[in-house]
């Protein structure tokens, strides 16, 4: 008996914890609030940062418009006369929405084959990853999210080939996420005043630790 209770509350702690990571949505459009929820997300953005060169807050709004921070987002599945469900338009899946092929190619890539889409250090280095291949193959500014969020969405093939061009629902898109990643970066810089005055040990301006945005 005493071992199932044992077992039950490793299970819902397991539980709670896989689903804190997901920000209230009252904060996923500040990025200070999101951090503030999970310092899980700040630290796989800014390790995803030094390692890949997109900054953190360009990272960040990706994963605002791909899934509102929702672990185990998918696209919307259809019913046929109502009640059979049928497959899903693709395999997106997670933070990040990565189709099956685009994360093979990154598990195959970095060798990370244990990365998940519902893990957050995996999807920020994920989405790190894939901005750096636009960067080497198509020549995009690892800065420039509106063109950066128009190869992730249409692959380096399709944004080599201006595929985008056709979709001008797509540069609408690729527009409203460069808008969030301005409004990200502009908040990072207050994150830190929220920082210093959360604790009366703090002093006033002082930075948190490899806190890159003061």
């Amino acid at each position: 008996m005493l071992k199932l209770s044992a077992l039950f509350i490793s299970l819902s702690a397991l539980l709670l914890a896989s689903c804190s990571s997901n920000p209230p949505k009252s904060s996923y459009n500040n990025i200070c609030s999101v951090f503030d929820h999970d310092s899980d997300w700040e630290d796989a953005a800014l390790d995803a940062e030094k390692k890949w060169g997109t900054p953190a807050y360009i990272l960040m709004a990706f994963v605002h418009q791909e899934s509102r921070f929702k672990h185990d987002a998918q696209p919307a599945r259809e019913y046929a006369l109502g009640l059979v469900p049928l497959p899903r338009r693709s395999s997106a899946y997670g933070y990040t929405q990565a189709q099956d092929p685009a994360w093979y190619d990154y598990q195959k890539s970095t060798g990370n084959w244990s990365a998940r889409r519902t893990n957050i250090e995996d999807s920020m280095d994920f989405i790190g990853w894939y901005n750096y291949q636009s960067f080497k193959r198509n020549g995009i500014s690892r800065h420039d999210t509106y063109n950066l969020y128009l190869a992730y969405h249409e692959g380096q093939g399709g944004y080599s080939r201006k595929t985008y061009l056709r979709k001008p629902w797509l540069k609408k898109v690729a527009y409203k996420v460069t808008k969030q990643s301005i409004r990200y970066k502009e908040q990072l810089k207050k994150c830190n005043q929220a920082y210093s005055s959360s604790s009366p040990s703090k002093s006033k301006g002082q930075c948190r630790a490899a806190w890159p945005y003061c």
